[in-house]
């Protein structure tokens, strides 16, 4: 190995537990990891329906620019879950369509 070798040695560690809910249903995520990775590594790939085919969504992009993972966080639609990190108590839900945003549709 030289000393260019960026590669990671050892195990990556963990961020303490928390407790979040999603979808009503408590879930431990861990401190440091994004929405996208708790809801991912809980088995829940499925973060968001389209509008008008309700198809899923889930994570893709990785980097907020593709809006494929937005969700509910606390009572707040189009969040994106790939760039938010989790925290303590933190409520989650899938989102259907475009979100309740208090509008007629």
């Amino acid at each position: 190995m030289s000393g260019d070798d960026l590669r990671m040695t050892g195990a990556a560690q963990r961020g303490p537990a928390l407790a979040i809910v999603v979808d009503g249903v408590p879930v431990t995520a861990y401190g440091g990891e994004s929405i996208a990775a708790a809801l991912m590594a809980a088995g829940q790939p499925v973060m968001r329906w389209t509008a008008h085919a309700g198809q899923p969504r889930g994570y893709f992009c990785g980097m907020g620019v593709c809006q494929d993972c937005l969700v509910t966080v606390d009572d707040h639609p189009n969040v994106r879950a790939c760039m938010t990190p989790v925290r303590e108590g933190l409520r989650v839900a899938t989102q259907q369509g475009l979100g309740d945003l208090g509008v007629s549709r």
